[in-house]
């Protein structure tokens, strides 16, 4: 059975190049948004450009999370604590994917956050404890994730306490690199995987690109996929 997806969040850049890329590999997803309005108008342009076919539907946040047993978090560090408060009774028993990077910008550049509870993903483990909490997808450039046509070059890094929450997570990266994403360690790693989003913006910024990251001497299974 095909899992459905709810990217809450779903509004903004990241999120709709996360949901466009899930719909384009056949996986239903459902954008959320504190405007039902303005997951509407991104879920129609997801559609749009997925093509025939794409099972995109549109929520608010809550109802999103509910329908869906796994969970994509890309929303601005901000409203984090109070965005997962909220949601937290609907996401117990969810496999919860934090992509949130608290970040701060300045003349000198972007730069990571202190957090108190290490990460954004330890943040929301705290506070929805009844949810699988993984962390992945941070890295990724949202207009490569709209724009770039077929596989990204790069890898997605993973990281959380429970294993075959890991893999799965793993296999979804696979709609965006063509292969599974590669396990970084556990949640507590997404201490430095969160910050390290920074670096990559400020080379971007330096040299006009899109970077990514990319590594090497990893041999992927091909079952994993």
């Amino acid at each position: 059975m095909t899992k459905k997806i709810a990217v809450v969040g779903g509004t903004g850049p990241q999120g709709k190049g996360l949901a466009y890329r899930f719909a384009v590999a056949g996986r239903p997803v459902v954008i959320g948004s504190r405007s039902v309005a303005r997951a509407e108008q991104a879920a129609a342009e997801v559609r749009a450009h997925a093509g025939d076919g794409a099972q995109v539907g549109a929520a608010d946040n809550a109802s999103a999370a509910a329908e869906c047993p796994v969970v994509v978090l890309v929303v601005p560090y901000d409203g984090h604590r109070e965005l997962v408060t909220e949601l937290a009774p609907v996401l117990a028993g969810k496999l919860v994917v934090s992509c949130v990077n608290p970040l701060g910008f300045d003349k000198a550049g972007a730069y990571g956050l202190d957090v108190a509870e290490g990460s954004a993903a330890e943040q929301l483990r705290d506070l929805a404890p009844q949810a699988t909490v993984v962390a992945a997808f941070h890295h990724l450039s949202a207009i490569n994730l709209w724009g770039h046509e077929g596989y990204l070059p790069e890898d997605v890094l993973v990281c959380g306490d429970d294993r075959a929450a890991k893999d799965e997570v793993a296999r979804l990266a696979v709609a965006i690199t063509g292969r599974p994403g590669i396990d970084g360690g556990t949640l507590r790693v997404a201490r430095q995987l969160e910050p390290l989003t920074a670096v990559l913006i400020n080379v971007n910024r330096r040299y006009k690109t899109r970077s990514g990251l990319a590594v090497n001497g990893v041999v992927h299974d091909p079952r994993a996929a």
